[in-house]
């Protein structure tokens, strides 16, 4: 018996040493090629990442992508902006005084025209318009975007395999128009106790279950066109069929009062009966001037709903601001009331974190508390023009925050999340380990299940082993 545990001893021994010289080995390739771009793209294309937390699906498709769609769906276009419109009922688009989409897709020009207007690709900041500005007006330029939802899904997921992802949190704002139209029907009065009793007594009280029960039938008409577009099912299934999908329910924080509530109340109640969607965030312009006045309201309104109907996990947009773009009064508390007030377990973007009120105590308490940031280094430098050693993210590195990396729109700012990966190895000069901590990280801060998130782990372990074992396979630079 002893000689059987001597040599299972031995057994495991050696195969955790092999384990380390493999690492060693991966660690020692990224350093010969972190200065040889094109090396190190590949390298980090096969890098296994672990998850994408912070990314919005309605940003994450390329534009290309959405004149596809919107040329087969019968969509117009608006030459002078530039802008994704449905045709009126009745009207063709040629009366409308718009371009057909398919005969816009078939134009170079117009095509290219239409991608910038979309997107980042070839923004240039001139006076009186930023990529503050270019960024989100691409939104609103989509608004009329074709019902895509699996496709997107499809499409998004589709990448992530290529990229060794695997997870994806998507945030989505589900049956968004329906829950909004009969939301602010009830106008905004009192507090937050009486509105919710008025919410539930008016028109969207009455139509409650119904708007659960489509949103839920959304997510589950889009996994099976997902599923169908990847081959999920066929003997050739799409690597982006191995990536596991789950959403934050993302509400809009500058509409009307009455349908930022309702948005959190559907993000709640979806968040506790349905597995898929596993939490909530809220969403655009932080700095916008509704933003900013109801920023502590809205961070109220989630602590309400946490005391009333329980906790749910919540991740947030918080100090998504910098010195310039609002005065300093607003720089002080976004990310600590996301936390003490909004009960926030990650931080999306948390750029303004130097100017927050007693940034130490603030600090150590997202390390002790484990309140991850999700970075993304390219939206923060063409929205908020912060990049480099500008960027609090080795501020938040010496702190000991937990990080990872995410993409935030990726179609618009025209990236994924390897060019990331390699954004950050090459601003920040970060090792081997420092990039695996980044990819665990990811899953580790998820929002799975505990049963799903340790399936995700075993699988990055796997991934991780694979990836390592084969460092010998790859071309070495020149001398």
């Amino acid at each position: 018996m002893l000689r059987l545990i001597l040599i299972t001893v031995g057994l495991v021994g050696a195969t955790f040493a092999s384990a380390q010289a493999s690492e060693r080995e991966a660690a020692r390739y990224l350093n010969s090629v972190r200065h040889e771009p094109a090396f190190l793209r590949a390298f980090l294309t096969e890098f296994p990442k672990g998850a994408d937390l912070h990314s919005h699906l309605s940003g994450a498709v390329y534009a290309e992508r959405m004149l596809k769609w919107a040329a087969a769906d019968g969509l117009c276009v608006d030459i002078d902006r530039d802008a994704l419109l449905s045709p009126e009922p009745g009207k063709s688009c040629a009366a409308m005084n718009l371009k057909d989409a398919g005969a816009v897709a078939a134009d170079s020009v117009h095509t290219d025209e239409l991608i910038d207007s979309l997107s980042l690709r070839s923004y240039v900041p001139s006076p009186g318009w930023s990529g503050h500005d270019q960024f989100f007006a691409t939104f609103a330029k989509m608004d009329a975007a074709p019902d895509r939802f699996g496709d997107a899904l499809a499409d998004v997921s589709a990448r992530a395999g290529r990229q060794n992802e695997v997870y994806l949190e998507l945030m989505e704002s589900l049956n968004r128009r329906e829950l909004y139209g009969y939301a602010m029907q009830t106008p905004w009065e009192g507090d937050l106790d009486t509105m919710y009793q008025k919410l539930q007594a008016g028109p969207l009280g009455a139509n409650w279950d119904a708007i659960v029960a489509n949103a839920k039938a959304q997510i589950t008409q889009a996994e099976t066109r997902r599923r169908t577009l990847l081959a999920c099912d066929t003997e050739a299934p799409d690597p982006g069929c191995e990536v596991e999908i789950r959403f934050l329910y993302q509400v809009i924080r500058t509409g009307p009062l009455s349908g930022t509530f309702a948005g959190f109340m559907l993000g709640f109640e979806l968040s506790q009966s349905d597995p898929r969607v596993v939490g909530i965030n809220l969403v655009a312009p932080e700095d916008d001037p509704t933003a900013i006045r109801n920023y502590t309201l809205n961070m109220e309104m989630i602590d309400y709903l946490w005391r009333k109907k329980g906790p749910i996990n919540v991740s947030l947009h918080a100090g998504e601001l910098t010195l310039g773009l609002v005065p300093p009064s607003d720089l002080k508390f976004h990310i600590w009331q996301a936390i003490e007030i909004g009960h926030a377990k990650r931080i999306g973007h948390g750029i303004d974190v130097m100017y927050e009120r007693d940034m130490p105590r603030l600090l150590n308490k997202m390390r002790d508390e484990n309140i991850m940031v999700e970075i993304n280094l390219t939206s923060n430098d063409v929205i908020l023009g912060v990049a480099g050693n500008d960027h609090p993210f080795n501020l938040y590195r010496s702190a000991g925050v937990p990080l990872a990396l995410s993409t935030d729109d990726e179609g618009v700012s025209r990236i994924d999340l390897t060019h990331e990966y390699q954004r950050a190895v090459e601003t920040y000069g970060l090792s081997y380990k420092e990039l695996k901590t980044l990819s665990y990280n990811s899953i580790d801060h998820s929002f799975l299940a505990p049963e799903d998130k340790a399936k995700a782990r075993a699988k990055l372990d796997t991934r991780f082993q694979a990836f390592e074992n084969g460092m010998s396979q790859w071309p070495r630079p020149l001398d």
